[in-house]
């Protein structure tokens, strides 16, 4: 890989993608240009946090084969439960769109790297036990439901890249991800923990242990920069820390380290876009072919970022 690389970033109103971008800005020299459906939205991101004259950002009209790249990452998608289950089949066509946006540009670019951002939903629906290199996608196709789109659309994506092995196609399933910078309002379990916190209420809960891999923003920066700095592929890989955690020891851990009031009862799972997952995290380690070792727990990882969320605010 080059030291200084060109990148180009898809998506970039994901906070995943914004993240990235932070994590590229305070470590490396490299060179990101943004694009995005608000691109004036991304200006604006990128004035607030102060970032280089090395970033910059337009619409995806502005994108085009004449633009020179090292590096495409493609963050298009949803980071929301409630946002998956408004957009319905409609998210077939945004992930299609985009993916072929990106793959139009490595035909004429065939030496450009490729980094998808797939999901752990791409394995379907089956989490009674988590996934691992010898898995196979479990998709009703007799009985399809709306919760199934995202997962198909996921793999249907990544069919398509294995289609094309001459081209370093690299897609990145993410299991679970938190971050301070997320947005709090969204309808996932470890923000209607946050919530609580913060209101002072009483997080209800349901009995069901889920098992989780919360990967954060440091493993994740980590992942993907190894990604690019190894020699051309076309791969698949799975998120992971070092170890994923329960709902329970991550609720006790929540109410020691900040005082989070919470009931067990048969309260409903909250919104379940993907299906109910009861095992949600991946031991397929694959990312170590490019040399992927984790720095941290899930737990660690998810306890680190709430204190950094529920710091008082800096009034400068």
């Amino acid at each position: 890989m080059k030291q200084v690389m060109r990148i180009a970033i898809l998506g970039a109103t994901s906070q995943m993608a914004k993240d990235l971008v932070l994590s590229f800005a305070a470590n490396t020299q490299h060179e990101l240009r943004l694009f995005a459906r608000r691109p004036d939205a991304v200006k604006e991101w990128i004035s607030c946090n102060r970032l280089s004259n090395l970033i910059s950002a337009g619409s995806f009209e502005d994108f085009g084969v004449d633009e020179p790249f090292d590096a495409i990452l493609n963050f298009v998608g949803v980071g929301n439960p409630a946002q998956a289950v408004a957009m319905g089949a409609s998210i077939f066509d945004a992930t299609l769109t985009y993916d072929e946006m990106a793959l139009n540009y490595l035909s004429h670019h065939p030496e450009c790297r490729y980094v998808f951002l797939s999901s752990g939903a791409a394995y379907g629906s089956n989490f009674e036990q988590p996934v691992d290199g010898n898995s196979r996608a479990a998709i009703s196709i007799n009985h399809l439901q709306p919760q199934d789109w995202y997962a198909v659309a996921k793999l249907h994506a990544e069919c398509r890249h294995r289609a094309l092995p001459h081209l370093p196609i690299v897609d990145v399933r993410v299991f679970n991800y938190f971050s301070h910078t997320q947005d709090m309002s969204a309808r996932f379990f470890i923000t209607d923990i946050l919530r609580a916190i913060q209101s002072g209420e009483t997080l209800m809960t349901s009995s069901d242990n889920i098992v989780r891999d919360y990967i954060g923003p440091d493993d994740f920066f980590y992942l993907v920069s190894l990604i690019l700095a190894q020699p051309p592929i076309n791969e698949v890989v799975d998120c992971y820390t070092q170890a994923p955690v329960d709902k329970m020891t991550l609720l006790a851990s929540m109410k020691e380290r900040f005082g989070l009031r919470y009931e067990v009862s048969n309260a409903p799972a909250g919104v379940n876009a993907t299906g109910v997952k009861m095992n949600y995290f991946s031991n397929n380690r694959r990312a170590e072919v490019f040399g992927y070792v984790p720095s941290k727990t899930s737990l660690d990882s998810v306890l680190d970022e709430v204190f950094i969320a529920l710091a008082p605010a800096d009034p400068a």
